[in-house]
């Protein structure tokens, strides 16, 4: 099981082997997490994200799923991007949720990654619930048969860092 660590602070700016990238399906950027990965990563990252698209994600990246590409300019080898599911209170997606964060895993340990960062994945734009999701995502750390050492959440705001570590217990 991975130790789990919690910072507060900017996703770009991880010295990780990978960070994980809230995409949307798309995989050509976008706002918020997104958006700032591909900026601060450079053009290398659009350009894998476009061959992508050209071969295996013709119609886009699945929800749930993840595929890595080049960290670009970031301190980071990896990113690897994957798509939240859309929060609705009148359909359970929670399965999506905790597969986008194991999917993940698995594209890391393919990797080798031994050090991953993950947002708070759909809890922005998505409208997912922040202290459900953090209750998603820390159970699937833990539960994740991973050779990843450490998973760090990496949490924008106070509010979201201190709802992530009450979810840590």
């Amino acid at each position: 099981m991975p130790e789990i660590t919690l910072v507060r602070g900017d996703i770009t700016e991880q010295q990780v082997d990978a960070i994980v990238n809230a995409a949307n399906s798309a995989l050509l950027g976008g706002g918020g997490v997104d958006g700032a990965i591909h900026r601060r990563g450079g053009p290398e990252i659009l350009a894998e994200c476009r061959a992508l698209r050209a071969s295996s994600y013709g119609r886009g990246l699945p929800t749930g799923q993840a595929v890595a590409t080049t960290a670009g300019l970031l301190p980071a080898r990896w990113v690897i991007h994957t798509v939240g599911p859309v929060y609705t209170g009148s359909e359970d997606r929670s399965h999506l949720l905790r597969s986008c964060y194991l999917s993940s895993l698995a594209i890391a340990d393919g990797l080798g990654a031994r050090t991953v960062a993950f947002p708070a994945i759909s809890t922005g734009v998505y409208g997912w619930p922040m202290g459900d999701g953090a209750r998603i995502a820390v159970a699937a750390a833990r539960q994740a048969d991973s050779a990843v050492r450490e998973v760090r959440f990496v949490l924008h705001t106070a509010a979201a860092y201190e709802i992530f570590a009450t979810a840590l217990g």
